[in-house]
């Protein structure tokens, strides 16, 4: 633990398109080896794609996909008299955020497709309307943290 007292909070730059820290957040999750350029063609090659294909603003189909996402409990390993066991814990809103952007670029890499701007464009849409790989898995970690209610006070 340092001593050097608490880091402070920063304040994510926005992109220079659309002037959203969300799509920033985005960008630097997708972003390989250091290739920035290439995770903004992606990115806005997939918004493009969400305009044509929805005929709304993509960036609100991004907040609606994310939105749904977002969790609020989680469940995290905890090694409790020799055996490990999934503790429900709460998570805060920017953590739920950062699980929610990591979902939904696991479950667009996943998806068969031909690159990776039409996969992400299609699992936005489909977390957008409640439906997707992003979704199950949200409600997989919803189940095993009502399942294990029961460990909860091993916080």
């Amino acid at each position: 633990m340092s001593r050097r007292g608490t880091a402070e909070n920063k304040m994510a730059k926005s992109d220079p398109i659309y002037r959203n820290r969300v799509v920033n957040m985005l960008i630097n999750r997708i972003m390989k080896h250091g290739k920035k350029s290439l995770a903004y063609l992606i990115i806005y090659r997939a918004m493009k794609r969400i305009q044509q294909k929805t005929e709304t603003n993509p960036l609100s189909v991004l907040r609606e996909a994310i939105r749904r996402v977002t969790t609020t409990i989680g469940v995290k390993a905890r090694r409790v008299r020799g055996s490990t066991r999934q503790v429900p814990i709460e998570i805060e809103s920017t953590q739920g955020k950062v699980l929610a952007i990591r979902w939904l670029l696991a479950a667009s890499r996943k998806r068969p497709g031909r690159n990776m701007a039409f996969k992400l464009s299609s699992e936005l849409v489909d977390a957008a309307k409640g439906r997707g790989d992003a979704i199950r898995k949200k409600e997989e970690t919803q189940k095993m943290a009502e399942a294990n209610r029961t460990v909860a006070h091993f916080r």
